[in-house]
């Protein structure tokens, strides 16, 4: 049974995880088109942080940064290389949309990256009714991005 709860940032394996996110991250993109958070950015007043476990195995990681009192995006989803397709991503991501729909969100964004290695979670994303969008908050057109919304307003009311 998969436990999904709030997380400080403290036990070495998400860290190892988060680091394990980064490393990969920057392997497959630019270092300018980088944005994935680290530990320090995912403390942030306005970021929720969740990790995933079965049992005292850690299955993945996701946050929710507010953007807006009625906008969100997700960051750092991941999920352990060794421990992909046991549906821990689609929890922690049905987890966020939950708590977004809570929360008043009308819309939830996310950047993914654009390389091929990227298309299962783009994938993921669509499965859910995420769509193409264009660039949000700070981010610009950079050639290496696939930026996503799924609108929350119709499910709110």
């Amino acid at each position: 049974m998969l436990r999904i709860e709030i997380d400080d940032l403290s036990r070495p394996q998400v860290l190892e995880l988060l680091q394990e996110h980064l490393r990969n991250m920057y392997e497959l993109s630019p270092p300018e088109h980088v944005f994935a958070f680290d530990a320090s950015k995912l403390k942030s007043l306005d970021v929720t942080f969740w990790t995933a476990w079965n049992g005292e195995l850690l299955a993945g990681c996701a946050a929710l940064k507010e953007l807006s009192p009625t906008e969100g995006e997700i960051k750092s989803m991941r999920t352990p290389a060794a421990r992909r397709r046991t549906g821990a991503g689609r929890a922690l991501l049905n987890h966020i949309i939950d708590v977004a729909r809570a929360r008043g969100y009308r819309v939830l964004y996310l950047e993914t990256g654009g390389h091929p290695a990227f298309v299962p979670a783009q994938t993921l994303y669509a499965s859910v009714g995420f769509t193409p969008c264009g660039p949000f908050g700070h981010y610009h057109e950079n050639g290496n991005s696939v930026f996503m919304s799924l609108s929350l307003a119709d499910r709110n009311e």
